[in-house]
């Protein structure tokens, strides 16, 4: 009989965390379009295209379709957005899809720029800098002057420590009827290193990880038991264009039905990439001190 009072007080027990937490790459850049504008304009200040203003304003609409198609109507959105020049009009953009009494706010957050390359880019340097990145491998890379992947995660990091109090101390969330969508505008390389962080993925799987298209997006949604799954919203084919491997789009369907704090057994990169050669039990390894081989064959 406890069932439907345990579900009840595991739902209010969550009932104040963000719905969805959608990552969105910035529009078309004029960096996008030629690298040559990187050399002459700092990062920060490239531009959109007139083709990337379209696709934000596009992909506001996308947005708004997705969020207003709930069950519940009481719904609000929250903006994070990086300084860049390029990210600021994607929101604008995005924005123009919203009334503004369903947006609790905005907050531009430093730590979600892009990867810094190092200053002003001479194209033919640049280039020779990518080739040594690829042999060097694209997670630890340290562009001179600039940043490796590595450290766009420790700030990542430091954000989602941030994020994670804001939601605990209900600052998004002043009433409990409203669904809460926070939308964070950022960079590609900044987006798979937020998802890698939260979900826990190696740096090997990272690597495989392939870039959002602009004004691409990716939905986390909240499952019943308390955890955010990109499959509530992602098909299976999606994941894998991403770069997602059968084991991660596995995990990312259990994290649908999962509560909160569980672990999944099954996730083969916390454990068995480490100890696939240690014993399943203290009887296999008794086994193995009279004698047997404990080796791998």
């Amino acid at each position: 009989m406890t069932e439907p009072n345990q579900e009840a007080t595991h739902h209010h027990h969550h009932h104040h965390l963000p719905k969805r937490i959608i990552l969105v790459r910035h529009g078309e850049s004029q960096g996008n379009l030629d690298t040559a504008a990187y050399t002459t304009t700092p990062d920060n200040k490239i531009q959109l295209t007139p083709s990337g203003l379209a696709q934000a304003r596009q992909a506001g609409n996308h947005l708004y379709n997705i969020i207003s198609n709930d069950e519940n109507k009481n719904w609000r959105v929250y903006f994070y957005v990086s300084p860049y020049d390029r990210t600021r009009s994607t929101l604008r953009e995005i924005g123009r899809s919203f009334k503004k009494e369903r947006i609790i706010g905005v907050r531009e957050e430093c730590r979600v720029r892009e990867q810094d390359f190092g200053n002003f880019q001479v194209k033919e340097r640049m280039k020779v800098i990518k080739e040594s990145r690829e042999r060097f491998g694209r997670f630890f890379y340290r562009f001179p002057e600039g940043e490796s992947a590595a450290d766009v995660f420790d700030r990542v990091s430091g954000f989602l420590e941030s994020l994670w109090r804001d939601i605990d101390m209900k600052r998004f969330h002043r009433d409990p009827s409203h669904d809460l969508n926070l939308i964070i505008v950022s960079h590609g390389l900044t987006c798979r290193v937020f998802l890698m962080k939260w979900f826990k993925w190696t740096v090997q799987q990272f690597e495989h990880l392939n870039n959002p298209g602009n004004c691409e997006f990716r939905i986390m949604q909240l499952g019943p038991g308390g955890e955010y799954s990109l499959a509530i919203h992602h098909t299976d084919e999606e994941m894998l264009e991403w770069g997602l491997s059968p084991e991660m789009i596995d995990d990312q369907k259990w994290r649908m039905r999962a509560n909160k704090g569980d672990w999944n057994e099954k996730c083969p990169w916390y454990l068995d990439e480490f100890f696939d050669h240690v014993a399943d039990s203290d009887r296999e390894s008794g086994d193995k001190e009279n004698g047997s081989s404990g080796m791998c064959e």
